[in-house]
């Protein structure tokens, strides 16, 4: 089939939200009786799921501090409930584990969750927490929790499989998925709206453009000459002048090579998806030495697509300068923020903190390197808003896989309908200081 000269629309990456906003508008069209062949057109430099989504731990759940993220994610759990054979999702549910610090920041996600009808149960106190966490783990040793927050929905979805099933979806309404083509650049018009999207293959006519590029997002922000700094205003009004627009992290991911039958609940079911963050020492489980007292993280599930106990820790940050310094978030060129030895210690040695089955296991962590980098916005939030007047910028800020909701959003934006799901995450929120709250997560993204 020839290189397309024009499309109705262009979508540029084949991941979670390229494949979603092509199935939408697909679906969008279809409604109105209109023909869909040629007038969707995925392209991507790889493949179907190459990048960030084809690496995700695929883990699903709304544990969100913030109202609009919460919201956001009781949309995309729906979305993946709505077919879990297609999406290859498991529904399993999700564990938030944590210290006293977090105790009212929790307390408050679960009293939100029960306004919004999302189902999930608190359990407070240390010792309701250990007897709760021991009815689903009977080896369950960690020190320090409080708090259980048990979100009965969400779970995960094992990664490519998932998104294989989703670009079916796609394709039999009429989108054109093209692999192996490279985006340099965009033709815009008088009016500064993109009239065309330049390739290695050719020029591509077009009415609208959603770039949906994950850790590449940059990349594409200053091929449509966004701002690369921003001015933010802070709780106390000031303007804060020159922030950087994109910042990188290294996700710290990885696989422990056992069995994933290893973590099975007491009654042989797969367990909710584990998230534990405490400031209970974390000392080494190969020599007893403290690796931290200072707040940490964790999460695990077992994952047969893995084939081993799979999760990860929290991030940390690239410093170096990130509008000049050329990063390829899972290419040779970034050989030095791949994770290390230093994460697998800590890992498994957490792992061992939380159940007494993995003590001594060191040994069985997976080498590979997992996880990559992730851009990142300012206060590390999604943007999802419209540019040059038709181009809509889908930046996840690293919360992508389980925002399967977001590209049927963006969708529906496109064809004139405003989302109430998607206005906190607006550019302009930075100007303006309406920012989200922030939550005592060792996490970026909490």
């Amino acid at each position: 089939m020839a290189f397309p000269t024009a499309a109705k629309y262009v979508i540029i990456g084949a991941g979670i939200h390229g494949l979603s906003s092509a199935w939408r508008l697909a679906e969008r069209l279809t409604e109105k009786g209109e023909k869909v062949d040629g007038q969707i057109v995925i392209l991507d430099k790889d493949g179907i799921a190459a990048g960030a989504t084809g690496i995700a731990c695929g883990v699903v759940r709304n544990n969100y501090f913030q109202p609009a993220m919460r919201n956001l994610m009781a949309h995309s759990v729906g979305v993946w409930e709505s077919d879990p054979e297609a999406f290859s999702y498991h529904s399993v549910g999700y564990l938030q584990i944590s210290c006293e610090s977090m105790h009212e920041n929790i307390a408050q996600i679960h009293k939100e969750q029960q306004e919004i009808g999302y189902e999930s149960t608190f359990i407070e106190g240390e010792a309701d927490s250990t007897n709760y966490m021991k009815g689903i783990y009977d080896d369950w040793q960690a020190q320090g929790i409080t708090s259980v927050l048990h979100e009965k929905r969400g779970g995960f979805a094992n990664n490519t499989v998932a998104m294989y099933g989703l670009a079916k979806k796609a394709e039999e309404l009429g989108v054109r998925i093209i692999t192996g083509v490279t985006v340099e650049g965009f033709t815009r018009d008088n009016s500064g709206s993109v009239s065309a999207v330049e390739t290695d293959k050719g020029s591509v006519q077009c009415d609208h453009v959603v770039v949906a590029t994950g850790p590449w997002v940059r990349d594409f922000w200053d091929m449509l000459e966004l701002p690369r700094t921003v001015s933010i205003k802070g709780q106390d009004g000031k303007m804060h002048e020159g922030v950087d627009m994109w910042r990188f992290w290294q996700l710290e991911e990885g696989v422990l090579n056992v069995k994933p039958e290893t973590l099975l609940a007491n009654d042989g079911s797969i367990p909710p998806v584990t998230h534990v963050d405490t400031d209970a020492p974390l000392i080494s489980d190969v020599d007893g030495s403290l690796i931290t007292d200072e707040m940490w993280g964790i999460y695990y599930k077992p994952d047969w697509h893995f084939n081993g106990i799979q999760g990860g820790a929290a991030p940390y940050k690239i410093d170096k300068p990130v509008n000049d310094v050329q990063i390829d978030p899972y290419g040779p060129s970034s050989p030095e923020f791949v994770s290390g030895d230093d994460f697998a210690h800590m890992w498994v040695s957490a792992l061992a903190h939380c159940h007494k089955r993995f003590e001594g296991m060191i040994g069985k962590y997976h080498k590979e390197p997992s996880g990559g980098i992730g851009c990142f916005t300012p206060d590390s939030f999604p943007v999802f808003d419209r540019f040059h007047d038709n181009v809509s910028v889908i930046a996840d800020s690293n919360h992508g896989y389980k925002m399967l909701g977001v590209g049927r959003l963006v969708a529906d934006e496109i064809m004139g309908e405003e989302q109430e799901l998607l206005k906190p995450f607006r550019f302009e929120r930075y100007e303006k200081g309406e920012l989200h709250p922030v939550s005592n997560s060792p996490f970026p993204w909490s």
